[in-house]
């Protein structure tokens, strides 16, 4: 049977089951539609046959009749999993299933693959993901979770367009592994004879912006880091990245939490949602504990950016972290709060003043030079966000650049290179200016319900198959 080139379809399955909700058991409506998607079931009785056809908002019987239905015993013999499209009336059967009484019907594509008589779902995890094509019909959970993830993405634009920020798209290839310290993918551009960096973040791109006059800018960009794959990372990824000229990390902060609690809000209707069987809470405001004051709650004493480094070192290897000879006060400081506080942080909140040490591009707390405006946003015991009031002296920059650079001479793997030309763009003069990134997909996660990331990607990395 050779496949139809189109299918004019004008109905779907889930308006059917609204539209026709009147209809009593047994009763027929008089309406005629044509509707298209894939059978999940199919039974014969007979001279009768009844079969669960799919489509992208739902299902619908099909209830087909010899005699009645061109072609009955081919349409008898179709496979699970095969495409139809098929026109007839709209019925209730007697036993008050809403159905489709099938006049005429084509199938649109043989499925040469199937799951069994109830595709009862796919449960081989390397299967799921090598073939989501599968698993999306196969496992209802896997549609609805990449349909929230469409949401998110939807509402986090809509609110950003709402507040005045212009989409914009940055360069992936890089000449250098800019805007953050992370390991990058690299490749060679044979025209050009010269190595390039898939991007590790877009942030310096769009604080070039605001210097050429965008005053608020975001990007949904797509990113790689070289890096390990667990529940929580993917090597590519999507970050949420804004800037706002004359805002500082006060503002970015009232900015974040009503945007997040907005997605919330926009897709599943509340600001308290469940995550992994436990109820968690978005609703703002949400609180502010500065680093040093959560790191002390979870030592049991006192301890500060200020603190001598050997007594932070100290507290640090009784915990059984290794230090490193090049680890200051601040990055002992930050290494405490994220052993001894992250995984406590399960509603949302902003951990606030994270060391300069630790902070490259944040501007130095106007309270203690010593720490940044910056934050980052936690839920669920794991890092949401990031965001700060912007360095914007090219001076200083410079300086935090070269700094970076002697703790990678010194065999420090999380470290920033020095990026000419942003310093060069910071010397025409950026305003105030305050920052956000987030992952998305972490995001999603939420929202989703899912404690895996590879639920929320639609094709997550895996290793090669070997033939």
């Amino acid at each position: 049977m050779t496949s139809p080139y189109q299918f004019a379809h004008d109905a779907y399955a889930a308006a059917l089951q609204n539209t026709y909700a009147y209809l009593s058991d047994g009763e027929e409506s008089g309406q005629n539609v044509r509707v298209a998607g894939r059978l999940m079931l199919l039974r014969r009785q007979g001279k009768l046959a009844f079969a669960t056809m799919r489509d992208s908002s739902g299902e619908i019987q099909l209830f087909v009749l010899d005699g009645v239905a061109e072609n009955f015993e081919d349409f008898a013999k179709l496979h699970l999993g095969d495409w139809v499209g098929v026109s007839g009336e709209v019925v209730r059967t007697k036993r008050g299933e809403l159905s489709v009484k099938v006049a005429t019907w084509q199938r649109l594509a043989e499925a040469l693959h199937n799951f069994g008589d109830k595709w009862a779902g796919i449960t081989d995890f390397d299967l799921r993901y090598r073939h989501r094509e599968a698993d999306l019909w196969a496992n209802e959970t896997t549609r609805r979770s990449l349909q929230r993830r469409g949401d998110v993405l939807r509402s986090l634009r809509e609110r950003c367009w709402a507040a005045g920020f212009v989409e914009v798209e940055t360069p992936i290839l890089n000449p250098i592994p800019t805007g953050s310290s992370a390991r990058p993918f690299v490749t060679h551009h044979n025209a050009l004879d010269s190595d390039f960096f898939l991007r590790v973040a877009p942030e310096l791109w769009l604080k070039r912006l605001v210097v050429g006059g965008f005053e608020r800018v975001f990007e949904m960009a797509r990113v790689f880091r070289n890096e390990g794959v667990s529940p929580r990372h993917n090597p590519e990824f999507t970050m949420l990245e804004l800037y706002a000229a004359y805002w500082d990390f006060e503002d970015m902060m009232s900015f974040v939490e009503e945007l997040v609690a907005g997605v919330a809000l926009d897709v599943l209707g509340t600001t308290e949602i469940e995550y992994q069987g436990r109820q968690l809470s978005l609703t703002t405001p949400w609180p502010r504990r500065p680093m040093a004051e959560l790191a002390s709650e979870g030592l049991g004493e006192e301890v500060s950016v200020h603190t001598p480094r050997a007594v932070l070192a100290g507290h640090l290897e009784r915990l059984g972290v290794s230090v490193h000879a090049s680890w200051g006060p601040g990055r002992c400081l930050a290494e405490l709060f994220e052993h001894l506080c992250e995984a406590s942080l399960y509603d949302a909140v902003f951990v606030t003043e994270y060391p300069v040490e630790v902070s490259p591009l944040a501007r130095r707390h106007r309270r203690d030079p010593e720490l940044t405006e910056r934050f980052e946003s936690y839920a669920a015991g794991r890092e949401l966000s990031n965001g700060f009031s912007e360095l914007i002296d090219p001076v200083e920059q410079r300086a935090r650049f070269e700094e970076q650079a002697l703790l990678a001479a010194a065999g420090e793997d999380e470290t920033m290179p020095i990026d000419h030309d942003y310093l060069k763009a910071l010397e025409w003069g950026l305003p105030p200016t305050a920052g956000w990134g987030i992952g998305v997909d972490r995001l999603a996660m939420l929202i989703a319900d899912e404690a895996n990331i590879r639920e929320v990607i639609a094709f997550p990395t895996l290793k090669p198959l070997r033939d």
